[in-house]
């Protein structure tokens, strides 16, 4: 999910004020370093060697490849996934790597571009060719966009070392929760929040952020009890707080993230599908998994709108 204006790895390492270990930007899963050079670099993998595909590539219409560039609608403050190298203004991860892949197999150039995640879904067909920022595949978000399967993950609750607030997942009313606006994160506590109104008892204070970052922050300076994101991202977050953070039980929820194509437009949803197809089946896709140390992750077959989502 992507956001502007984050300098250095503030993108994930949030700010010099939140007592952060910048050195390293690691992973859920363990990192690469084979592939990276070093665990701690936010340099992506290298897709050079990804070539044009003829066949695929002339699957796409003209709308998206007229000016010669795959544009992307991503948030940038969802590191693993997406998010700003050092300089503050590069968009890194491995969705970024997959991105750019792609766009190599069309024979087109790569045009990541920061956005809030709630606007990228409703710009997708318009100011978007496509959008690739660890969108959950919903029914809901199905009504407005097609999909093609890219990735899996779960959702992680996180807290301070030592969870000195107690917090138990299972009795959130009256816990403050730190979430991303937009996310199927926020839908659910939204909801586990309505519960608590149904059964009189006292309301989830959410803190409702557009950036992951403020999101991981509100937690780490106890602003919040805890929040809640995709794995890997939570993954991601605590690795950089240099053990201010830890995660809150096991995995939730693990389901498929996808491409959102603009609904009814099955030229690009085909094209996408057999392009993600060529690199998972060809190893590229595990390699830009394996170096931002996500493997875990992994899917074997892109599908236009699946129905099994887990």
């Amino acid at each position: 999910m992507a956001l502007k204006n984050m300098k250095a790895c503030a993108a994930i390492a949030l700010s010099a004020a939140m007592v952060m270990s910048m050195a390293a930007c690691g992973t859920s899963d363990t990192a690469d370093s084979s592939a990276s050079g070093s665990s701690s670099s936010t340099a992506g993998f290298d897709v050079s060697g990804v070539k044009k595909d003829a066949d695929i590539a002339k699957m796409l219409p003209d709308s998206v490849t007229k000016d010669g560039k795959l544009s992307v609608g991503m948030d940038t403050s969802y590191a693993p996934a997406e998010f700003l190298a050092e300089d503050g203004k590069t968009p890194v991860g491995f969705d970024v790597d997959i991105a750019k892949a792609l766009a190599n197999v069309f024979g087109l150039e790569a045009d990541p571009e920061t956005s809030n995640f709630d606007s990228i879904i409703p710009s997708v067909g318009s100011k978007y060719d496509i959008g690739i920022s660890s969108f959950t595949i919903t029914p809901e978000r199905m009504e407005a966009v097609d999909f093609v399967s890219m990735f899996k993950a779960g959702s992680t609750w996180v807290v301070k070392k030592g969870n000195p607030n107690k917090v138990d997942t299972s009795s959130l009313c009256g816990l403050k929760i730190a979430v991303q606006i937009g996310t199927t994160q926020e839908d659910e506590v939204n909801e586990a929040q309505e519960q608590c109104k149904a059964d009189g008892k006292q309301d989830i204070q959410i803190l409702s952020n557009k950036l992951q970052t403020d999101v991981t922050t509100n937690v780490a300076t106890g602003k919040a009890d805890v929040f809640y994101a995709d794995s890997p991202v939570a993954g991601y977050a605590i690795s950089q707080t240099d053990g201010t953070l830890e995660a809150l039980g096991e995995d939730v929820g693990v389901t498929k993230e996808a491409v959102a194509i603009k609904k009814g437009d099955s030229d690009t949803a085909k094209a996408v599908q057999a392009a993600l197809q060529k690199l998972m089946d060809d190893g590229t896709y595990a390699k830009i998994l394996k170096h931002w140390g996500v493997e875990s992750g992994a899917i074997d077959k892109a599908e236009i709108n699946p129905t099994d989502l887990s």
